[in-house]
């Protein structure tokens, strides 16, 4: 050992500089600090040049530029299709042909001297199909969950109706009153379609070299953060050896 007796030892500056750089970190980190730094930075420039170089860096960190991003403008407004209305045509016309199976319906179930449980089944059908039809003009997504059931009836519908037709068992203008739920069912289609392809997503945009363009620059890693020289602090508080 050097120096005048009743010295501190050689280490104890190092050691206070590695105590004031833990809790200067500490303090970059908006974390409790051990002990508090200032009066030892105040007569350290080493510390002081420390602690500013690791402010930078953190600094550096928060406040990046962003990476450069083609302008796709041109090349999203031509891909996208010209505004189109909300399917309104479809929608009145799904409408006016729910309001006739309900009359169809109504018809039935109140028509004088059809007592039979035959005409009141009938009735009922056709009453639900034109609420049916009636719900998918007011909430155009409920004409997916309708379509199944809709489509097995009319396609029976029409078997057994040429085959009464041909048998003779059958009129033509009993057979008129099916117009009504087979055109339903093919409005229900397109009121189904339209809404489909008007909530699909669009194609990813890409840039001249065909490369797909995140647009963002949340979705780039962000890079690993660099630690100051002579910072050896551990995530358990103790000094690393």
């Amino acid at each position: 050992m050097t120096g005048n007796p009743g010295d501190p030892p050689s280490d104890w500056y190092d050691m206070r500089c590695e105590e004031c750089r833990e809790a200067l970190s500490a303090r970059l980190d908006g974390e409790a600090e051990p002990v508090s730094p200032d009066e030892h930075l105040a007569s350290c420039a080493a510390c002081r040049e420390w602690f500013a170089e690791a402010d930078r860096l953190r600094r550096a960190m928060l406040l990046r530029p962003a990476p450069p991003v083609p302008d796709l403008t041109a090349s999203i407004l031509e891909r996208t299709p010209a505004p189109s209305g909300e399917g309104w045509g479809l929608r009145i016309a799904l409408a006016l042909v729910a309001i006739g199976q309900l009359g169809l319906a109504f018809a039935q179930l109140l028509a004088p001297g059809h007592a039979l449980h035959l005409d009141h089944e009938s009735g009922a059908w056709n009453l639900a199909v034109g609420i049916g039809l009636l719900t998918a003009v007011l909430r155009p997504k409920t004409a997916a969950g309708q379509l199944p059931l809709l489509t097995g009836f009319v396609g029976v519908l029409l078997v057994l109706s040429a085959g009464d037709l041909a048998a003779g068992q059958v009129t033509v203008s009993r057979l008129a009153t099916h117009v009504l739920v087979v055109l339903g069912l093919a409005l229900l289609y397109a009121v189904h379609r339209r809404h489909r392809d008007r909530g699909a997503p669009r194609p990813a945009a890409t840039a001249d070299d065909g490369s797909v363009t995140a647009g963002s620059t949340v979705d780039a890693p962000a890079p690993e953060r660099p630690r100051p020289r002579g910072f050896r602090r551990q995530a358990n508080g103790h000094h690393a050896a």
